[in-house]
């Protein structure tokens, strides 16, 4: 078995559903669903959880061991112990002169003294295994711990050879301000920054440049400050995009452009959305056989989508509220058809407050080739600034002629300009 089966398999021993594992472990039902359909490995502190949770060793978990002797309940030898006792005793006793009647008592207390020895026996043996296991922990630990460290080496390391390269002594840049009511429909990043060159001469201006992921680039010429080394600008403002990029060009007197880059912004305008997740996704497709020309007739199904009370991701950028969801079917990011808003699910399904509940009536038809198609559930959400993002479930592909879920799912892209969906 893979890493992911393993995970699987320990997880249903336990009748544990992967949204109730990841609570458990502190992660998103996504991260469990990619570990176990192996398109990512759990970290090390993640695998010594699991390890303890399923009560095996992290190295049955990565298959490096075979799985552990099942124990019985406490103080009791499990089946094959117990065989294992009774050869050796019948083995000893068969090598003894065989007793006469009136003396079989000392036999007898002899096959009692050995069982409690082996009892004894395997018991230390279960112990130095329960150590083993948590030697075994320590050594993932400290491996961790040295690559972390090596990792933080290596960033030391690349900092030197950029100071020896860099054109600046000393410069900074900050994130002022985010907002989402000015700068058109994505909102507005301000940032402030300084710089100092390394070589100053007389005459030298600079202009701070900024450029977002659109193509947009705004230049802010500066003039030397007035400690005579340090220039800076107050208010550089740019539309708010995922990728934000600050340089600095030093101007010498004979126009002699030289130009470093001084920091770059990544996911800021996702930050700025509203998060929101499926609760649960959708099985009921699972399985379901597609006829020869690729037809599949889709059974009813509801669903639920629940904004996330997540935290700010980025200090000082605000996430915005849900003004509207809706969800649909698509395939292949085109959208097949939209889900009706219903009351809840069942009663056993406990649901957010905050959640909405929609309905895919049954007959709905569906096309797939099964050379790439994927066929998935999408909520396209609305915040109260009127953009919109879309969150998927985790898609399905035809395989064998049923439809599955894929081995690995990519479920960052959230862009509407990549779906199709009438706006």
């Amino acid at each position: 078995m893979t890493i992911g089966q393993r995970i699987a398999h320990q997880r249903k021993e336990l009748g544990l559903s992967q949204e109730a594992l990841g609570d458990q472990l502190g992660v998103s039902r996504q991260s469990i669903y990619k570990w176990e359909s192996d398109s990512a490995l759990p970290e090390i502190d993640k695998l010594i959880a699991l390890s303890r949770l399923f009560g095996v060793s992290v190295g049955w978990l990565l298959g490096v061991e075979d799985p552990p002797e099942p124990a019985g309940p406490e103080g009791e030898l499990t089946e094959t112990q117990l065989k294992m006792v009774e050869e050796i005793v019948g083995r000893y006793i068969a090598a003894q002169p065989k007793p006469r009647k009136r003396r079989r008592w000392p036999w007898a207390l002899a096959g009692l003294a050995l069982c409690l020895v082996l009892f004894s026996l395997f018991d230390r043996l279960g112990r130095m295994d329960d150590q083993y296991v948590d030697l075994r922990n320590s050594v993932y630990r400290v491996e961790s711990s040295v690559n972390g460290q090596i990792g933080s080496i290596s960033g030391q390391v690349e900092e030197i050879l950029k100071a020896q390269n860099s054109l600046t002594a000393d410069y900074g840049v900050q994130l002022k301000l985010v907002s989402l009511r000015d700068g058109g429909d994505n909102g507005l990043a301000l940032f402030s920054a300084y710089a100092v060159p390394k070589t100053y001469q007389v005459g030298m201006t600079a202009e701070f440049s900024i450029e977002n992921d659109t193509g947009g680039v705004h230049t802010v010429p500066v003039a030397l400050g007035v400690d005579g080394k340090t220039f800076s600008a107050d208010s550089i403002a740019t539309r708010l995009t995922d990728s934000i990029r600050l340089s600095v060009t030093f101007i010498s007197a004979d126009g002699t452009r030289q130009t470093q880059l001084l920091d770059q912004f990544e996911g800021l305008y996702s930050a700025t959305m509203p998060a929101v997740r499926f609760r649960p996704s959708v099985t009921v497709f699972m399985g379901l056989e597609a006829n020869d020309s690729g037809l599949l007739t889709l059974p009813a199904a509801k669903l639920s989508v629940a904004p996330e009370d997540a935290a700010q991701e980025i200090p000082d950028v605000p996430r915005s509220d849900v003004q509207a969801i809706r969800v649909g079917l698509f395939k292949n990011k085109a959208l097949i058809t939209w889900l009706e808003p219903c009351a809840e699910l069942e009663p056993s399904q406990e649901e957010p407050s905050n959640a909405s509940v929609f309905r895919l009536p049954a007959g709905t038809q569906v096309t797939m080739t099964g050379d790439g198609d994927q066929l998935c559930f999408a909520a396209v959400v609305t915040d109260e600034y009127g953009r919109q993002g879309v969150y998927s479930d985790i898609p399905y592909i035809l395989q064998d002629g049923e439809l599955t879920w894929p081995g690995t799912a990519d479920l960052s892209d959230h862009d509407p300009a990549h779906w199709q969906y009438g706006g």
